[in-house]
């Protein structure tokens, strides 16, 4: 069974082109860098709050065709951010071009570990570390992301002379075991993300509770957010692993810091952006409430 272990491709990866030769068109080449540097900013914003990356481009070679690409990320000046960078953007970006390939087979397995999930269609299976899959869940919240991966997919379905495209870790690495033929290209389902009255905000936040959801789900917490009640998702499942281990105990009134993506829509009439959905990604840190103790009683005189 053709395999391929996301977690072996690391945050620096060779795009493998099949062509005629030991050459490929520049502007496939060009535009299908330039489409996958586009979705890693995306993925970024919505994964690494405070943190800017930059995609290069380090060799060049036959294989038929390769591009070695690796994620640059630096702190941004003007933000803060409570944790370190996570370097799987460009993993995330195979991921989700090769989730979209196996859909186009009308049986797909999807088995859902704690540390990785199994993707199985016909003949082909994908390993994915759990942080990446979740990952990729949160970056296809964002217009631009699935917009530049729709552009980049396209580009390369476009371009007669590649007959199959894939994702190696190194240089010298063997033709992938999982590629995604020509005809496959084409037939992906890609939303392209061209509603450009949206947008996707990341945001850290400071949330306290009015309605907390104890079981891992997609379902809505409620939460005050600078004076106004909002609803979101939680998506974060560190944060859920620490309250089923009993590490924090959640009540109404206690505080979250976290990521926020907030969902905005643009009114045309007059060029205003106004929320209209959350989900928070990840959470930073649990505040309990101050809870009042009662006062001991005066001794008697």
């Amino acid at each position: 069974m053709p395999t391929i272990n996301v977690a072996e491709l690391g945050d620096a990866f060779v795009i493998h082109f099949d062509t005629e030769g030991e050459r490929i068109n520049a502007y496939t080449l060009a535009s299908t860098l330039v489409g996958i540097a586009d979705a890693a900013k995306a993925a970024n914003n919505s994964i690494n709050l405070g943190y800017d990356i930059e995609i290069v481009v380090e060799a060049i070679g036959p294989g038929s065709f390769r591009a070695m690409l690796r994620a640059v990320y630096k702190e941004s000046r003007n933000l803060f951010s409570a944790e370190s960078a996570r370097a799987i953007i460009l993993n995330v970006i195979a991921t989700v071009i090769m989730q979209h390939a196996c859909s186009t087979n009308p049986v797909v397995r999807v088995d859902v570990h704690t540390d990785e999930v199994v993707v199985e269609s016909g003949p082909n299976k994908i390993v994915i570390p759990r942080n990446v899959y979740d990952s990729a869940r949160v970056a296809e919240l964002n217009p631009q992301f699935v917009r530049a991966i729709g552009k980049t997919v396209d580009c390369i379905a476009s371009d007669d002379a590649v007959q199959a495209v894939g994702f190696a870790p190194n240089m010298d690495s063997p033709r992938p075991d999982f590629v995604i033929p020509q005809d496959t290209l084409r037939a992906i389902d890609v939303l392209h993300g061209n509603d450009p009255l949206t947008r996707v905000i990341p945001e850290q936040a400071d949330l306290q509770i009015v309605k907390a959801i104890l079981e891992q789900s997609d379902r809505k917490w409620e939460f005050m957010w600078r004076g106004v009640k909002i609803s979101a998702p939680v998506l974060d499942n560190a944060f859920y692993a620490r309250f089923t281990a009993r590490e924090i105990t959640i009540a109404p009134g206690d505080g979250l810091t976290a990521k926020l993506l907030i969902k905005q829509a643009i009114d045309p009439a007059n060029g205003i952006y106004t929320n209209i959905g959350y989900v928070v990604v990840e959470v930073y840190d649990h505040v309990p409430r101050m809870r009042q103790t009662s006062l001991p009683s005066a001794p008697p005189e």
